[in-house]
């Protein structure tokens, strides 16, 4: 079968006559060959006034993707000037030209070297011309042309990504929306159906579905649970065609996740926990955990524990762990197993955060019953109370009972129970207690002018076990009675001028009670009963604690009396009266006629030329400070004069005479000899001390040694005695060693060296004789006989 097409398009060339160009075309991929003819006339321009120039042709259509092993014929340009005899020459331009597409000179052919890619480039535009080959001069304008590339089915439609994750609560409604995905085709979406997608599900049925159209997928199953599985992989399918057969295909994947939501309640696995808590269990103590379980997740599985009944609701609470969702269990009061050892609570778990449209599946909370056990344990002894306060006067006698604590084992075997003191909270041991009935007594007399509140700690323990103890604070307040006399605040010493008249106020006097009085002190005063009629003063008694000082004459003179001594008499009103009698020192002096102070006897007390009294007492401190300071240097002086000459760290001046001289061999002549004290003979008369500097050259009394002298003891005494009547001898004690043995003995010498000088023979067979302590000498002097007679 053979199909024609013919295209024609008009151009205006621009010169005075139109040609007819022609464009023939051929199928080289086995179809019949086409031919396509283009004629341009040569009428005049004015046969054409309304064209345009360089009109376009209809499109021309090549296939894309061919697949022949010869050049793709596009068509045949021709002119109709054109005589066949080689003298006219074709040139093609434009996108390609050249390269994609070439054009035989001659003939006009026009090819396609390669194949062509509609979605790399869908159109070409190219320019054609006929030109004379001897002057290179066009002979017809130049035309232009469209190909356009003729799209075939050769890419499949291709998904966004290549991975879609989503998620949707559980317990969704079918149909609800999950995700949509989009596929893509470069194929061109206005011929035929070689872009039109379709989608369709090939895995995850029957969960969820997709629209083919929109690829929206939803669900397709109703309550779906995530306990139960809360993963699903779904793939779609986009394939093109419309989804006809031989359609090409594009596959992607779909990760859906299902989100918790709170649909399921909180259970306890156990219907019944058992506790043990000891009864010294300190209170905000945790003794257990307990657990219910939540198939939720995150927040939906957020419990909340709390105790809704029982025995124990008021001994022990619950509070939630928020990290592990557990209930902790703590002890809120003190426990006493001998009250109570056996609890029963009810606890309830709650879910905090619950979704109403899941009520329908129960309540979402859950119940469970506690026991707790309490463990009996030995307890340390309780007193009655806290702390005790206990009031007493400070003039109780000694040993005197002040009060009582108590303290008994609160364990079953009620173990009896002894009081002490801390000593250290009562360290003058001012109180003390009765170990066995916990009497507190004073050991000392107390003074609350000294010290109001004792503060001590009472120690309980147990006798079997003294380790198990207790104390408590025991605070002891000493009251006041009148024990003391009022007296002066300070010491009164004043001033009455010779020229004073008779009832002139000279001082105001007041006083002080260290006593307590809780309505206030009231002292009255008064001249002591020997001074009362005699006194050359009057004393007034103010009613406000205070007194006047009078004078009962007009004048006064200091040379007859310098200073009057007034006694007196402050008493207060309490029970017992106390009083005292306090002394008023007046002094007379010279005053001028204002009545101010010149002079004090011959004393000047506030003179602007004299010194005064704390001056002269700073002087006197000051002479007898450089006095004692020559004093004690001249005393150094004199100490410095009779040091040893030889110092030593081990010097104990007041036990031993240390001689730390050190010989200088056996030609030293003029070093210490010792031998003077073992050899009386060899005394040198003429040697003094070395241990001192002598203050006097005074020659050591030496008494001739008696030669004759056997006794060790009569060295002894004359040793001594010279010692005692030497003036060179120090005023310290020394110690003087006396090593004389004396002049022999009867038994002679017992060294065996000195025998060995002697030269004769000895007999030691007695050493046999003696034991064998003994025998080992007598082996070896017996085998030295043995060897000289051998």
């Amino acid at each position: 079968m053979r199909t024609y097409h013919c295209f024609w398009l008009l151009f205006w060339a621009g010169q005075p006559h139109q040609s007819f160009l022609t464009l023939l075309s051929k199928r080289t991929s086995g179809f019949p060959e086409k031919e396509k003819v283009l004629v341009l006339s040569g009428n005049s321009r004015k046969d054409f006034s309304r064209s345009k120039r360089s009109w376009m042709w209809n499109q021309f259509f090549l296939l894309e993707e061919y697949t022949g092993t010869d050049y793709q014929y596009v068509g045949k340009l021709h002119s109709d000037q054109d005589k066949g005899d080689g003298s006219l020459k074709y040139i093609l331009s434009g996108d390609g030209a050249g390269d994609l597409f070439i054009i035989n000179e001659n003939t006009g052919d026009i090819q396609a070297t390669k194949r062509l890619d509609r979605e790399e480039k869908p159109v070409y535009i190219l320019r054609a011309q006929a030109i004379n080959r001897r002057t290179g001069r066009p002979v017809e304008p130049e035309s232009e042309f469209i190909i356009k590339i003729h799209d075939i089915n050769d890419n499949e439609p291709m998904f966004t990504k290549d991975v879609y994750n989503a998620s949707i609560p559980e317990m969704s409604d079918v149909g609800t929306f999950v995700v949509q995905v989009t596929a893509t085709d470069a194929d061109d979406p206005t011929y035929g159906n070689s872009a039109k997608v379709v989608y369709s599900i090939l895995q995850g049925q029957p969960y969820f579905s997709v629209e083919s159209e929109t690829g929206i997928i939803k669900t397709a199953l109703l309550n779906m649970d995530r306990e139960n599985r809360e993963q699903y992989q779904v793939v779609i399918q986009a394939k093109d065609m419309g989804g006809q057969m031989g359609g090409l295909s594009g596959t992607t994947t779909v990760n859906i996740t299902l989100t918790d939501v709170n649909d399921n309640p909180p259970r306890f696995p156990q219907s019944t926990y058992q506790f043990r808590a000891p009864e010294s269990t300190p209170p905000d103590s945790p003794i257990g955990r307990i657990k219910a379980n939540d198939a939720d997740v995150d927040e939906n599985a957020e419990i909340e524990y709390s105790i809704t009944e029982g025995d124990g609701y008021d001994m022990f609470g619950i509070i939630t762990d928020k990290d592990t969702q557990e209930g902790i269990i703590t002890v809120k009061k003190a426990l006493d197993f001998e009250n109570k050892n056996l609890y029963i609570l009810k606890v309830e778990a709650t879910n905090t955060h619950v979704d109403p449209r899941f009520l329908y599946l129960g309540p979402f909370k859950d119940s469970a019953t506690v026991r707790i056990q309490v463990e009996d344990v030995d307890e340390h002894p309780v007193f009655s109370r806290p702390a005790y306060i206990i009031e007493v006067k400070e003039d109780v006698p000694i040993n005197s009972v002040i009060g009582t604590v108590t303290a008994q084992d609160p364990d079953a075997a009620n173990n009896p129970v002894k009081y002490s003191v801390d000593r250290h909270t009562d360290m003058d041991r001012v109180f003390n207690i009765n170990s066995g009935n916990g009497s507190i007594f004073t050991s000392k007399a107390l003074d609350r002018e000294t010290l109001l509140w004792h503060n001590i700690t009472v120690i309980a323990a147990e006798i079997n076990n003294p380790k198990q103890s207790s104390r408590v604070p025991v605070f002891i307040k000493v009251l006041d009675v009148n024990d003391n006399a009022p007296e002066f605040p300070m010491f009164y010493e004043t001033f009455v001028c010779e020229n004073a008249k008779a009832e002139q106020l000279i001082q105001t006097l007041s006083a002080v009670d260290k006593d307590d009085s809780f309505n206030g002190h009231q002292f009255s005063f008064s001249l002591a009963p020997e001074a009362a009629s005699s006194s050359n003063f009057t004393l007034q008694d103010n009613r406000d604690n205070t007194a006047g000082i009078f004078t009962r004459k007009n004048r006064y003179n200091r040379h007859e009396m310098s200073t009057y001594l007034l006694p007196v008499v402050i008493s207060d009103n309490d029970y017992p009266i106390q009083s005292s009698t306090e002394t008023v020192t007046i002094r007379v002096c010279a005053c001028d006629h204002r009545g101010k102070m010149l002079s004090c006897n011959a004393e000047a007390l506030i003179h602007p030329t004299g010194l005064s009294t704390g001056a002269l007492i700073a002087i006197l401190l000051c002479i007898i400070i450089l006095l004692v300071t020559v004093v004690l240097f001249a005393a150094l002086r004199r100490q410095r004069k009779k040091e040893p000459l030889i110092i030593s760290k081990e010097d104990i001046r007041d036990n031993i005479v240390s001689y730390n001289d050190e010989g200088g061999g056996e030609e030293d002549t003029q070093a210490f000899d010792i031998g003077t004290l073992r050899n009386p003979e060899a005394i040198d008369n003429n040697k003094l001390r070395r241990d001192i500097v002598p203050e006097t050259l005074f020659m050591p009394r030496r008494t001739a040694a008696e030669r004759d002298n056997t006794d060790v003891r009569d060295f002894i005494n004359q040793r001594l005695k010279e010692n005692d009547t030497d003036p060179t001898a120090p005023p310290y004690d020394s110690l003087a060693t006396y090593a004389y043995e004396g002049n022999g003995s009867v038994a002679e010498s017992l060294s065996s060296l000195e025998s060995v000088t002697t030269g004769g023979d000895q007999d030691y067979d007695y050493l046999s004789d003696w034991g064998p302590r003994f025998k080992k000498l007598a082996d070896m002097y017996g085998a030295m006989d043995s060897d000289k007679d051998s």
